[in-house]
């Protein structure tokens, strides 16, 4: 998608960022299936280890797993909280069950998994702090991806207008919406802190799906990024080879 001339300090910070195209090209996917797969969904596999044991919460009909499996050739399974996403993803190969990340992760043993992965998924539980406290424990790492409520358009909405946000990653009415627990970028950096969890990696989108620049503080990316994906790790805990 071609942006916009402008000389606001927005598109000035999308400068030297990497699309969903060039991100596709690193993982050797035809640019016509980048350019229809999530952005986030290619970040993350981006950070996940070729021949890895994958677990997928919130799986919805196994899109990244299939993805994962196609380009980093993942041992994956997910869960999923509707039957019929359930359904979905077995139908494409793969193990997959019906649970709740609230309440049902702790059947799962320690380290059962190299990554654990919960995209898109953070805000709609009901105890976040819960939720990543046990994939931190059943997986090795951890990659969460999450809508960024402190991006500067949902700021402005709330500024000007006065009532709960719409944008295109929060596309639900506020009393319609399955998201009960929004966060901000700089939020999640505190929550990873309380649970010592280290991060690896963080990575920040804009409203294109286009990286912002590494350089950026976690302020200025609270500001202008639509979505966030974070990497993270036990404190102290040894890590795996660098995937990339």
């Amino acid at each position: 998608m071609q942006q916009p001339r402008s000389s606001s300090p927005v598109e000035e910070a999308r400068r030297g960022q990497l699309g969903t195209a060039a991100l596709g090209r690193d993982l050797n996917m035809p640019n016509n299936s980048a350019s229809t797969t999530r952005s986030d969904f290619l970040v993350i596999a981006e950070m996940v280890e070729p021949g890895a044991r994958v677990i997928d919460i919130g799986c919805g009909d196994g899109e990244l797993l299939q993805l994962l499996a196609d380009t980093r050739q993942v041992n994956g399974r997910g869960v999923e909280l509707s039957r019929e996403g359930v359904n979905n993803c077995v139908k494409r190969g793969f193990s997959a069950v019906q649970g709740d990340a609230d309440s049902d992760l702790v059947n799962y043993p320690d380290d059962a998994f190299d990554y654990a992965i919960l995209s898109q998924t953070l805000q709609a539980t009901h105890r976040p702090k819960h939720v990543l406290e046990q994939l931190l424990r059943i997986g090795r790492r951890v990659i969460v991806s999450f809508p960024n409520f402190g991006y500067w358009a949902i700021r402005m909405q709330l500024l000007l207008r006065g009532r709960m946000p719409m944008t295109r990653m929060l596309y639900h009415q506020w009393y319609e919406t399955p998201n009960i627990h929004y966060c901000t970028i700089k939020d999640f950096v505190a929550l990873c802190a309380r649970v010592d969890a280290q991060v690896e990696k963080a990575v920040s989108l804009n409203a294109y799906g286009k990286r912002l620049a590494i350089s950026l503080p976690f302020a200025m990316q609270n500001l202008l990024g639509e979505q966030a994906i974070f990497l993270l790790s036990r404190k102290g805990e040894a890590r795996l080879s660098d995937p990339s």
